[in-house]
């Protein structure tokens, strides 16, 4: 009896599109692919709430099933959403960014690139293109991470799996959606806007190719170092992570878009170029740079990590004295591991 008292399952009202139940000892909800049971509920029992054996209601939120997901396990499932919110992200996050740029090239309509090549130097454009983007993809990030983790670029996501924050197939999936949600993100902006697209990125006229290279890697890397030690490593201020991410693009653009376009991302450069027909032949720093910055940013994370950056400044997140991480250690200086063993 005390067995199956600890696995009493709670089920819920449904219909043929609803099934929920809620694992008394996991404390979660959980869906069935079958039809959960209906029955009479308690005297007592409140309308819009699920209620137990034990006659009290628990208050929950409803959740509908779409008919034609049935098909899918959970994985394949999870793996479509996180597609559809990567995908609805990316085309956001790049239509704001496009089409501020935009704004702040209104007056410059012989340019096609945000380095305004033709035009000058524009502090008050370089600003304002930086601005849009930061802030936008503060924005975007905050609303789909929950969804589906808000990269929302190829080179993050490749870091993501390096660092096995994801597997190969849900990066791969992600890979596609942030190029689809590009190219519609530079469709919309392209054919709402009275102006020919502005958003292209090409490097300025003395910066050579290397150059361009290391300066998109330098920068991506700061952006990716970024999004590991904010969302990645769990801490107090996680939930403000989106923020700190805006900002380093943010900080980002203001270096690199007089130079490069500020890319940072391949996805961001891709779109404008497959929309517009135009393939600059230095298209391939905006892959190569990114790329390059994901993996330095990779390997000093791990660095870090193997050395247990943790320890080296104990209770950084917390509120108190006595709370975070303290570093145990032996009197010759070295951590303690596996002494009982």
């Amino acid at each position: 009896m005390h067995h199956q008292h600890q696995h009493q399952v709670r089920r819920a009202p449904s219909d043929s599109f609803r099934s929920l139940r809620y694992d008394t000892q996991k404390r979660s909800y959980r869906f069935d692919n079958l039809s959960a049971i209906e029955s009479e509920p308690p005297r007592g029992h409140r309308p819009g709430s699920f209620y137990g054996g034990n006659g009290r209601s628990t208050p929950v939120e409803e959740i509908l099933r779409l008919p034609l997901t049935w098909w899918m396990n959970s994985t394949a499932k999870n793996h479509f959403v996180a597609m559809i919110g990567e995908f609805v992200g990316t085309t956001m996050f790049l239509f704001f960014a496009f089409a501020g740029t935009q704004v702040a090239n209104v007056g410059a309509q012989d340019s096609t690139t945000t380095t305004n090549a033709t035009n000058g130097f524009s502090p008050i454009v370089l600003l304002y293109t930086a601005v849009s983007f930061g802030f936008s993809l503060m924005v975007n990030v905050w609303i789909f991470f929950r969804i589906s983790g808000g990269l929302f670029n190829p080179a993050v996501t490749l870091a993501m799996v390096l660092v096995r924050s994801l597997d190969y197939v849900r990066g791969s999936l992600l890979f596609i959606a942030q190029i689809c949600g590009s190219l519609l993100a530079s469709v919309l902006v392209r054919a709402l806007f009275p102006t020919q697209l502005n958003v292209r990125t090409t490097l300025s006229a003395d910066t050579s190719r290397v150059r361009g290279v290391f300066i998109e890697a330098i920068l991506t890397a700061e952006l990716v170092f970024t999004i590991f030690m904010l969302a990645k490593e769990k801490h107090r201020a996680t939930y403000m992570a989106p923020i700190g991410i805006g900002m380093a693009l943010f900080i980002a653009e203001l270096v690199g878009v007089y130079y490069t376009g500020g890319s940072l991302n391949p996805a961001r450069s891709f779109g404008p170029c497959a929309v517009t027909g135009v393939w600059d032949s230095e298209h391939y720093v905006y892959w190569v740079g990114p790329a390059i910055g994901a993996l330095i940013a990779v390997v000093f994370y791990k660095f870090i990590k193997i050395l247990e950056y943790e320890i080296a400044n104990p209770g950084q997140d917390a509120d108190g004295e006595d709370e975070g991480v303290s570093p145990p250690v032996s009197r010759d200086g070295w951590r303690k591991k596996d002494e009982e063993a």
